[in-house]
C-alpha cells in the first residue's frame, strides 16, 4: 500500500516512553504515526494533517484530554475523526464523561499493545471501512489483510502463517532492507528465541510460493545485511 493510504494515527500523551512504545507498535502494524505531548500541539497537528484517528490521553499539560476532544469535535476539519481516550481512570463515571465529550472509545492504562491495535482497527472499521480492509500492493502482488489472501498475477498464493507475516511486513515497507534480527523481532516477536538462520528457511519458502511459475523474484538478498522487497530481484 502506498504510505499515503495507510491510516494516520495522532498519539497525544506527555509520557515520552509510552509515546515511543505506541509509535513503535503502531508503525509495526502498518500505521503512520504523528505524536504530540500536549493538547495545544495536538490541536495544531490535527488541523494541519487531519489524522484518521486520535489516541488521546486524559491527563495532559496545558489542556485536558477532555477539552482537546471537545475542540476536535467543534472544528469542521476534525469533528468526524474518531478519538480513543487513554487514561488511568477506570471509574464508570469517568468513562461516561469521556464518551460524552465526544470520544468514540476508551481504554484504561495499563493496556496491551495488541488490545489497543485491535480497538483501533475496530473503531476505524466503523468510521472508515475502506481503511481497515487494508489491501497491500507491490508490483503484481496483492495482499488482502482482511480476507488473509494473497494473489500474484491473478493466481492465489498459498502461504503459511509465518510466510504471510513476512510478506506483510515487506509489503508495508517496500524497498527497505531488514536484517534477520529485525525480521525475527517483527515476525516472531521479542520474547521468542529463534535462530537467525530460521529466517532464511522461511524466506526460501516465501520465494518458492511467490515464484511458482517462474515470475520475477521480488525478494532481494542484500549480502551481510538482510532482505528487502524489491523489483530489482535477488
Amino acid at each position: 500500500m502506498n504510505s499515503a493510504l495507510k491510516p494516520l494515527i495522532l498519539v497525544v500523551d506527555d509520557e515520552v516512553d509510552l509515546v515511543t512504545l505506541l509509535k513503535y507498535n503502531l508503525e509495526k502494524e502498518g500505521f503512520r504515526v504523528l505524536t504530540a505531548n500536549d493538547g495545544e500541539e495536538a490541536l495544531l497537528l490535527a488541523e494541519e494533517q487531519t489524522p484518521h484517528l486520535v489516541l488521546l490521553d486524559w491527563m495532559l499539560p496545558l489542556m485536558s484530554g477532555l477539552e482537546v476532544c471537545r475542540q476536535l469535535r467543534r472544528s469542521p476539519k476534525t469533528r468526524d475523526v474518531p478519538v480513543i481516550m487513554l487514561t488511568a481512570r477506570g471509574e464508570e463515571a469517568d468513562r461516561v464523561r469521556g464518551l460524552n465529550s465526544g470520544a468514540d472509545d476508551y481504554i484504561s492504562k495499563p493496556f496491551s499493545p495488541t488490545e489497543l491495535v485491535a480497538r483501533i482497527r475496530a473503531v476505524l472499521r466503523r468510521a472508515a471501512p475502506g481503511l481497515s480492509d487494508e489491501l497491500l500492493r507491490f508490483a503484481d502482488i496483492s495482499m488482502d489483510l482482511a480476507a488473509h489472501r494473497v494473489r500474484r498475477g491473478g493466481r492465489d498464493i498459498h502461504l503459511g502463517p509465518t510466510e504471510f507475516r513476512l510478506l506483510r511486513h515487506f509489503m508495508q515497507h517496500p524497498g527497505r532492507v531488514f536484517s534477520r534480527e529485525q525480521l525475527l523481532d517483527v515476525v516472531w516477536g521479542h520474547d521468542v528465541y529463534v535462530e537467525p538462520r530460521t529466517v532464511d528457511v522461511h524466506i526460501r519458502r516465501l520465494r518458492k510460493a511467490l515464484n511458482e511459475t517462474d515470475e520475477q523474484d521480488v525478494i532481494r538478498t542484500v549480502r551481510s545485511a538482510g532482505y528487502a522487497l524489491d523489483e530489482k530481484g535477488p
